[in-house]
């Protein structure tokens, strides 16, 4: 190890890649300066696509190269940091890191919740940490808060707001009246999506996170098969609208609870109250509400991605990495501590509901349904359907159901039957209405 400086191998030049170096460079004098001289870092190897590429910050030709090994084998090299994306190459890169016993810094919650029982087990074998305090909200410190700040807590809940996109397009179609397609479009133009918006709109970019902090929570591995997904694609302006008159808001809700029977884990569009805090986290920011027993009710706000924010939290991570090695203080990253972890099935997990109908219009639609979710033991505490003052005997109406608590496998079951009635055109709507 190099007396006066640690080497950083870092894999992906990108545009967090990119902040990395800038914010290194920019305050290498402050770090120092915070850590009592001990951790100065320095570039020692690169990994890029095209050495040729025209990049804003400058790296020396001789220390970029297009394979990936040449990073881990570099003698100069003491950490390497993972930011090329994916679960391939990635988890490569970070498992041949782990074998070298060079600690990784990483932001690729893909990675770690698809192969992270993998990775903690090779982190384990070679006493070398995984740190990824990037991997989750961006610039907010969330890991280190619940693997550090929170270690005497048992955390009883974890609910956020993960995804700057999809909160982002809600809210320009909440204030703007925006069709999805539309605040989809402005996102992108804006740079607040990817020409590929998938992971984003369909709620995965969101999961990934959710899995990562109940895992730091709960301490068990969670198969992302099992937890129940959903994105922002199918949300409506009729959706929004009806939101607004009773007083909610729309949001891309990851939720992490402990129940006596398991761990609540479930990521949907969901109905909050206007009131809540979380209603008014717009944007591109993100926020995550933790209840722990000892410290009660904490909120952590900031923005949620971008090269800056990111940035910050790979080289705070670096410095943790860093200090250790100096002081030969072993093991400081997360690993799995429990085996006997239980996540509930979706269908075991209880909220109130807002459900709509497309409904052919005609006497005895409403109490039909009604009488299907008497039925089944499912209270209603209100229903609504607005009349278009243009077409005032419309053959067919939105007709919304607000539904009490009830599991949810028992509304799926329910659902099913009323949509074999003549008088259902499509398949029921329904938002989840969270009581936080």
């Amino acid at each position: 190890m190099n007396s006066s400086s640690l080497g950083i191998g870092l894999a992906g030049l990108g545009t967090v890649g990119s902040g990395v170096v800038l914010a290194l460079q920019r305050n290498a004098s402050l770090i120092a300066d915070r850590t009592g001289g001990s951790v100065k870092l320095d570039i020692a190897k690169v990994l890029v696509r095209d050495p040729a590429k025209k990049r804003p910050v400058d790296i020396p030709a001789d220390k970029l190269t297009t394979k990936w090994d040449e990073v881990i084998s570099e003698p100069s090299v003491d950490i390497v940091v993972e930011l090329i994306g994916g679960t391939t190459d990635a988890f490569d890169i970070v498992a041949a890191a782990l074998r070298a016993k060079k600690p990784v810094v990483t932001g690729n919650k893909a990675l770690l919740a698809e192969r992270g029982p993998e990775l903690f087990a090779l982190s384990k074998e070679f006493d070398t940490p995984i740190h990824f305090e990037a991997a989750v909200a961006g610039g907010i410190p969330i890991i280190k808060t619940v693997q550090e700040s929170f270690v005497g807590n048992r955390i009883h809940s974890m609910v956020g707001i993960i995804n700057g996109t999809s909160n982002y397009i809600l809210e320009r179609m909440t204030d703007a009246g925006l069709d999805f397609g539309t605040a989809l479009d402005e996102a992108q133009q804006l740079g607040y999506a990817e020409a590929d918006p998938a992971l984003d709109v369909n709620g995965w970019d969101a999961a990934h996170k959710a899995i990562l902090l109940a895992t730091l929570a709960y301490g068990f591995a969670i198969d992302p098969e099992e937890i129940h997904v959903a994105g922002i694609e199918q949300v409506r302006p009729i959706d929004i609208e009806f939101a607004t008159q009773l007083g909610y808001v729309v949001k891309l809700l990851a939720v992490v609870r402990e129940h006596e029977n398991g761990i609540e884990l479930r990521l949907q569009p969901s109905f909050i109250a206007k009131s809540h805090i979380l209603a008014s986290v717009n944007g591109v920011f993100n926020a995550v509400a933790v209840h722990g027993d000892a410290a009660g009710e904490s909120l952590f706000y900031g923005r949620g991605a971008g090269q800056d924010p990111t940035a910050s939290s790979v080289v705070g991570d670096l410095v943790e990495a860093a200090h250790s090695l100096r002081h030969d203080a072993g093991h400081r990253g997360f690993l799995p501590y429990s085996e006997d972890g239980r996540l509930m099935p979706v269908e075991e997990t209880e909220t109130a509901y807002y459900v709509r109908f497309d409904v052919t219009d005609r006497p005895g639609v409403v109490a039909e349904i009604a009488q299907a979710l008497a039925d089944a033991g499912i209270g209603i505490s209100g229903t609504h359907s607005p009349v278009n003052p243009e077409t005032p005997d419309a053959d067919f109406v939105d007709m919304v159901f607000l539904l009490h608590t009830c599991p949810f496998g028992q509304l799926q079951k329910t659902l099913a039957k009323i949509q074999q009635l003549d008088c259902i055109n499509s398949e029921p709507v329904v938002f989840r209405i969270e009581k936080l």
